[in-house]
């Protein structure tokens, strides 16, 4: 595991060492453990090691026999070894043991479509110096992030964005878009990032970067939902188990320690029932809890750990909620809105004070038709009463006129929409465009009404989905939308910010394949979510009191919070002068929104939740590196300007004032 990051410039360029080094430099928790890098002319590469695999030999950038491809890869392959003995069967000499080396001679054979053939996570920057070109990969489910961006004649790449910004603070230009996008949806959406310049490369797509271009193309996408039946709920799980216990087997190679993180939920328990066939000794298993009774599920990863008699770790957390989200803010680097990632942090830090390589749960709820919005998206499309029509009419000249506290003022909206639109409106937050125009500042929805359609990639995912059924149409919908920008960079980000490598067998993609052939019976059956895969559950071990208990996943008391240990510390922050002149919203409507909270007339934590992450990543990411824009600044003059920290140069310039900024 590593994180990776690099220059390609102009061809009068001459890229530094140093300015490689201020890129990797930003992102050395990704990888504490090694440094290389490739500074020759143009080029630039470089990387931070953590070391995982062929610790002494697996140094990058790692090299072709005549040196000239260049490779520097984040992630883990795990059928290299197979790959190895095909590749030294066509005559390739390796010097390692790592699976890196295997990308190198693997692309010598097959050029770019050589991804096609890699089988674990992975993003990767190749270098072919015979054809001056850069060639970028990223996995097909998007467990590891790549971001890119074009500009002065320059291609800048990173596993982080803080790491362009080191040497290139002139991407930081905040992007009206993307922000839109995090107000709906809590996360910014692939391709899109928080800044106008600087983009994410989308799951499953390769980049190919030659004379001063880049094209970007799709190698993978999943297959049709529903082709293949296995003839009945017996075969069916037999040959899951095999698949599934093949995806965790390869995932425990290692030359250091390994665990699992355990939440107690289906997904995890089975991955550790799993885990404990394959393994030789106790596994280490690690979970966190909260003196809150509400939200505290330690007890039932507790019982899984003593059914699979595991070696548990576990933590009751009473956080600093104030002290850690102004610190993940700032290490998100975008605005996120997701609050389990204050538990994935603690368990994460848990796990790295034990292990440096963890295998997780994520991806169940995807393949399987897990969430509570799929059980409601069924039970509301069985009652299509309303005529298009009316409700066009009644969204465009009835909505806009009830009072903004109206209740069931949402729902009426929600129920007059398309299946489609009406599950794209449930997962959103603050629709500026649609639904909660009173809260935003007229400025904001102008600015936004010309650049921005925030639901319309997600609506073309839908309607072109490889699937005949609207519940399969959904499935896909998370697969490339909700899975990589929340879960997977949650589950990135904060678990290597403790410097620990998380593994995902439930998402291994020849599994995905094979889950999304299933017909849907096995998925959602009489009512139930997640069907087979709790059949699954049943068949490894996994106790009754577990299996059936209400999902929960990482909930967070965020109604509590709000309104106690948030109030005075975090919350008052939106009523602030600095926070309301940013030009984003109405002021008045943000007190009236604070004021029916706290009183307890309604409950708005999550909407409150949102404001206050995109408030904090303005203060501790945006101000903390002096690279602050407002929609506010923009009005009063000319496009407000990105203001540039002491420690940052631009990457052609050779010297450095200043002291380093730190990561």
């Amino acid at each position: 595991m590593c994180g990776i990051a690099g220059i390609i410039g102009r061809n009068d360029d001459v890229i530094s060492v140093e300015q490689v080094r201020w890129m990797t430099d930003a992102i050395v928790h990704r990888g504490p453990d090694d440094e290389g890098i490739l500074a020759q002319g143009n080029i630039g590469l470089g990387m931070r090691r953590l070391s995982i695999i062929d610790l002494a030999g697996g140094q990058q950038p790692i090299y072709n026999e005549d040196r000239s491809v260049a490779v520097v890869f984040n992630g883990e392959i795990y059928n290299f070894e197979q790959l190895r003995k095909e590749l030294e069967v066509r005559g390739h000499r390796f010097s390692t043991h790592c699976d890196t080396e295997a990308i190198v001679h693997l692309y010598e054979e097959m050029g770019a479509e050589c991804v096609k053939k890699l089988r674990g996570m992975f993003a990767i920057a190749l270098y072919d110096e015979k054809r001056e070109s850069l060639l970028l990969a990223r996995d097909r489910l998007g467990k590891k992030p790549l971001y890119y961006a074009v500009a002065d004649g320059r291609l800048y790449f990173a596993s982080e964005i803080k790491a362009m910004l080191a040497v290139a603070p002139q991407l930081a230009e905040v992007d009206a878009e993307g922000i839109l996008q995090f107000f709906y949806f809590g996360y910014v959406p692939d391709p899109h990032s928080a800044f106008k310049q600087i983009r994410k490369l989308p799951p499953g797509h390769l980049a190919e970067y030659r004379n001063g271009e880049i094209r970007v193309r799709q190698y993978w996408d999943v297959p049709q939902y529903g082709t293949h039946d296995p003839g009945s709920d017996e075969a069916c799980l037999e040959e899951m188990e095999r698949r599934l216990e093949e995806a965790v087997r390869i995932r425990l190679i290692s030359d250091v320690p390994l665990g699992a993180m355990l939440s107690g939920g289906v997904d995890s328990s089975i991955v550790v029932a799993l885990m404990t066939r394959c393994s030789s000794g106790p596994v280490k298993t690690f979970s966190i809890g909260f003196e809150k009774a509400d939200f505290n599920e330690a007890e039932y990863a507790r019982t899984v750990a003593q059914r699979f008699q595991t070696d548990h770790h576990e933590l009751v957390v009473n956080p600093d909620i104030a002290g850690t989200l102004n610190q993940l803010t700032s290490l998100m680097e975008e605005p996120f809105g997701d609050s389990s990632m204050i538990p994935t942090y603690y368990v994460s830090r848990l796990a790295r004070e034990n292990v440096t390589v963890a295998l997780s749960g994520d991806g169940g709820d995807e393949l399987f038709a897990g969430y509570d919005r799929y059980l409601l998206s069924m039970k509301r499309g069985q009652s299509e009463w309303i005529p298009a029509w009316v409700g066009d009419l009644y969204r465009k000249q009835v909505y806009q006129r009830l009072p903004f506290n109206t209740y069931g003022r949402r729902f009426s909206w929600n129920v007059t929409l398309s299946p489609r639109d009406r599950y794209l409106d449930e997962i959103a937050f603050l629709p500026a465009l649609h639904r909660e125009r009173g809260l935003f500042d007229g400025e904001f929805l102008a600015d936004a009404e010309i650049s921005a359609q925030p639901y319309k990639q997600f609506q073309r995912y839908y309607d072109e989905a490889p699937a005949n059924d609207s519940l399969s149409r959904l499935q896909y919908l998370d697969t490339k939308t909700y899975l990589p920008g929340d879960i997977l960079t949650k589950v990135d980000r904060l678990s290597m910010a403790t410097s620990l490598e998380a593994r995902c067998p439930i998402l291994d993609h020849e599994f995905v394949e094979w889950v999304a052939g299933l017909p849907l019976k096995y998925k959602f059956r009489d009512g139930t979510r997640k069907y087979i895969f709790k059949k699954l559950a049943e068949r490894v071990g996994i106790p009754l009191e577990v299996l059936h208990r209400k999902k929960r996943g990482f909930a967070m008391p965020l109604v509590h919070w709000m309104r106690h240990e948030l109030r005075d510390s975090l919350l008052g922050i939106l009523s602030e002068p600095r926070t309301l002149q940013r030009g984003y919203f109405k002021p008045q409507a943000i007190r009236n929104l604070l004021n029916e909270h706290v009183r307890g007339r309604r409950n708005h934590s999550g909407v409150l939740w949102i404001l206050l992450v995109f408030e904090l990543w303005h203060r501790n990411f945006l101000e903390a590196r002096n690279l602050h824009e407002s929609f506010a600044g923009r009005r009063n003059g000319s496009r407000a300007s990105v203001h540039l920290a002491a420690g940052f140069v631009n990457a052609g310039a050779g010297t450095r004032s200043g002291s380093r900024h730190p990561a």
